[in-house]
């Protein structure tokens, strides 16, 4: 393309290497106390997506390990159940995601509001609006990615803990009518999102952990064969394109604008939704090569990811992005101050290992 600006790809950092096996084993348990600390300092407050994000890792992490979810946590919900929050995107909808796993845990008249008010919104809301597909778009005109998961994750949990499947199918229709737009039908990987109408295709990496991660959560809670077979495509084609030290660049086809500009959010988040996978693909069929392949690539994006972890930050976490029109437009890294959904990403995997490593 002419006029391809360089600059920032050929100043790219050299990668870190990976945590090896043993690495990550010795020190398995103070990351995890370092990150869920960390996210804790940063003394979240608002009810939006990158809170979302966080809340639902550090719930799946307190769960995988057993304990009591984090004070920081059941704070935050506190502060929210005694006025209602402002719904007015489907952003406002992430945080809903955990609680609606507390509510299963104890159920509550102030929580089932709250989680009533949030699908009322997602069914009713004029800010609601819907592509021809029906899929949710996340501005109107736009159909991106971080909606199967802002909104999915909540839809899914949810319908399981007030026993509305209606809200269960919903969310698998979203997500299927959202790669119906953004998957690649021949390689599998997933743009960021459309513009009028149409798929810009640039293969984001924290896009293509946000559908990932739904995929998989709906895969393996509800047994969608659709949904199964969409998300382990798109799986398949991200192992394919793992570099060694298992982070991904941040178009993770690596375009020459933003080629060796490492982005750790999104390897977090593929290899949390990459060791799911593998592991229900090793009960299912024992020896196969695409589970040892997909197990194997979440393994070492975990490792790989983490290797970025600094006093409980994860490091090298792109900027909250809006939909780009061209590369060169997601090479914002910020290492300036810390980011909720890295945080928020980094739990997932360490969770995802957890779950995933009895």
């Amino acid at each position: 393309m002419a006029g391809e600006d360089l600059s920032s790809s050929e100043l790219a950092e050299a990668p870190r290497a990976p945590l090896s096996v043993a690495e990550f084993l010795a020190r398995q348990d103070s990351l995890e106390i370092a990150l869920n600390e960390a996210t804790d300092q940063m003394r979240l407050v608002r009810w939006f997506w990158g809170e979302g994000v966080c809340l639902l890792a550090s719930d799946r992490l307190s769960q995988a390990k057993g304990i009591a979810s984090s004070p920081w946590v059941t704070r935050f919900y506190a502060e929210h159940l005694s006025a209602a929050p402002v719904l007015e995107h489907v952003n406002n909808l992430a945080p809903a995601a955990a609680l609606a796993e507390a509510y299963r845990r104890e159920p509550s008249s102030a929580v089932l509001r709250l989680l009533e008010l949030c699908y009322s919104w997602f069914s009713e809301s004029d800010l609601a609006t819907r592509a021809p597909n029906g899929a949710l778009e996340h501005w109107p005109g736009g159909v991106w990615a971080d909606t199967v998961y802002m909104a999915g994750e909540f839809l899914l949990r949810a319908g399981k803990a007030l026993g509305r499947p209606e809200m269960i199918n919903e969310a698998i229709e979203q997500w299927l009518a959202h790669v119906e737009y953004l998957q690649d039908p021949v390689s599998g990987l997933c743009a960021h999102g459309t513009h009028k109408g149409e798929r810009i295709n640039c293969h984001w990496g924290r896009a293509n952990a946000w559908i990932a991660l739904a995929g998989v959560d709906l895969w393996l809670e509800t047994g969608s064969p659709e949904v199964r077979e969409r998300v382990l495509l798109q799986l398949g084609a991200l192992a394919a394109l793992q570099p060694g030290h298992g982070v991904w660049d941040v178009l993770v086809d690596s375009p020459v604008e933003v080629r060796g500009i490492l982005e750790t959010s999104a390897a977090a988040g593929i290899g949390a939704a990459l060791l799911r996978a593998g592991h229900r693909l090793v009960e299912e069929e024992p020896g196969s090569d695409l589970a040892k392949t997909l197990f194997g690539a979440g393994e070492l994006a975990v490792r790989g990811s983490v290797a970025y972890v600094d006093d409980g930050w994860l490091t090298r976490v792109s900027a909250g992005t809006v939909l780009q029109l061209i590369p060169f437009g997601y090479s914002v890294i910020r290492d300036d101050r810390p980011q909720p959904w890295g945080q928020g990403l980094a739990l997932e995997a360490v969770a995802a290992y957890r779950e995933t490593h009895h």
